[in-house]
């Protein structure tokens, strides 16, 4: 992970059995599949539904998925169904009391909830349960979630009646699963802002952030929930109610410019060929003669594979990677950052030696990375290196549960596109233009606010 890039809160993942199976190991694929959404921490929840009322097993801690999980770890989680989750931190900071995903005890039972977003009145619903006596481990969103369902719980008939309620009080992005004893419930925010789908297996039920995940466990995949949507499971099977509706539509486009996997549908559109196209708008309007297209690993390949094919230049693979680099994002100081993500990236000087390459990739943030890459590539003999990235310039925080950094660290918020070029080395650069990112999403509305500042919901 690269500390120039922006990072998704976190991805979520459920399954539900009528058999008695090791729900846990299913779900421990599940989240290895959606690794990519978060890197900080990892959590799984587990419920027996033949066995005693309320109970409830749970094992999270910091970490990759395979870091926080053993043999040992999965074998004692018994249960037949359960949730599980991927973390990287913005709302609430990076400690294990914030790991996904919480649990509670309340008077009429046990319930766990895993949560992708941000909400962005989460403060006021705290702070009035604060006032009535509730005390908090942590300071993530899902805790004030997971209590105020609790407390609604408490007068409400099921436990869907009360999520219905509490859901319709959040603002802000939002993919919810809760579990209770007998129970999973799937319920997106209803601007559709973040991903949310439903797959089966034998006589299995499957949720998750993406796609990909269902596939991971052999899952097919049946449908997207729908925005404002809420799916119940049970042992009688699946219902669904509309319980939150809202006249505009936003799904995240940079779900299909970065975050989501190749291979994941998100609402109907393949990622793969949202980036191809990305990379051939930037081609058809910011041509450029040059002998070689390259992208940043792993981020700007599709993209450049879509320049490639719309240009007729060559496409080719300019870096070597190396796996076995750690985390460079969390790296303590900005020069160990920097020189860990050289040792992770090494330019193939036979591919750009004596070559003019075009450089893609999804985004720019701080531009740290883009420019020593580029002054590797021309130490290695690329005569010149023109920049193409297939997003438009980042310019607003994010307050969905994207990691966008405030403005003072977007290069974009104070610099021309002529300074970020000189900054970062470039021959050239240029920006996929916001008109052109209905090329990769059709007719989806897309929330385009950390570009343009239009917020769907504040």
């Amino acid at each position: 992970m690269c500390f120039d890039k922006l990072h998704e809160e976190c991805g979520v993942f459920g399954i539900y059995s009528r058999r008695n199976i090791n729900a846990a190991q299913y779900i421990y694929y599940g989240l290895t599949a959606l690794q990519h959404r978060g890197q900080e921490s990892a959590g799984i929840v587990v419920c027996d539904t033949c066995g005693p009322i309320g109970n409830i097993c749970a094992h999270k801690d910091m970490g990759l998925v395979n870091e926080v999980f053993h043999k040992e770890d999965l074998e004692k989680l018994k249960g037949n169904i359960g949730i599980g989750h991927v973390r990287y931190s913005t709302a609430g900071g990076s400690t294990k009391e914030n790991a996904q995903p919480v649990f509670i005890n309340y008077a009429k039972g046990t319930i766990a909830l895993a949560h992708n977003g941000n909400i962005t009145n989460i403060d006021k619903i705290r702070d009035e349960l604060i006032e009535e006596g509730a005390v908090f481990t942590g300071n993530a969103d899902s805790e004030v979630i997971a209590y105020k369902i609790a407390e609604e719980r408490m007068h409400s008939s099921s436990i869907e009646e009360a999520a219905e309620s509490v859901c319709k009080l959040l603002k802000g992005g939002f993919a919810l699963l809760i579990l209770s004893p007998q129970k999973l419930l799937c319920i997106r925010d209803p601007w559709g802002l973040k991903p949310l789908c439903l797959g089966t297996i034998d006589d299995m039920y499957v949720c998750a952030s993406e796609s990909t995940a269902l596939r991971a466990i052999g899952a097919d995949y049946v449908r997207d929930v729908e925005p404002g949507e809420m799916v119940m499971i049970t042992e009688d099977g699946v219902t669904s109610k509309q319980i939150m509706h809202s006249q505009v539509k936003a799904h995240c486009v940079f779900e299909y410019i970065y975050f989501a996997r190749l291979d994941s549908r998100i609402d109907g559109i393949s990622v793969y060929n949202a980036r191809i196209e990305g990379g051939k708008s930037l081609a058809r309007r910011y041509p450029v003669e040059a002998d070689v297209v390259t992208g940043v690993p792993d981020s700007g390949l599709t993209a450049a594979a879509g320049y490639a094919e719309q240009s007729g230049i060559p496409f080719k693979n300019a870096f070597a990677k190396n796996n076995y680099v750690g985390r460079t994002f969390i790296k303590p100081t900005q020069e160990e950052r920097a020189s860990a993500v050289m040792i992770k990236l090494r330019v193939i000087e036979d591919v750009v030696k004596g070559k003019r390459v075009v450089l893609t990739d999804d985004s720019i943030v701080r531009g740290t990375t883009l420019a020593n890459l580029i002054k590797e590539m021309r130490r290695f003999g690329a005569l010149e290196v023109h920049v193409r990235i297939s997003s438009p310039p980042f310019l607003h925080p994010c307050y969905y549960g994207t990691d966008v950094p405030d403005n003072s660290e977007l290069i974009a918020s104070g610099l021309t596109n002529e300074q970020i070029r000189q900054r970062i080395g470039a021959d050239s650069l240029e920006y996929l233009c916001i008109e052109d990112l209905d090329t990769m999403t059709g007719d989806l509305p897309t929330c385009k606010a950390c570009f343009d500042g239009k917020y769907p919901v504040l």
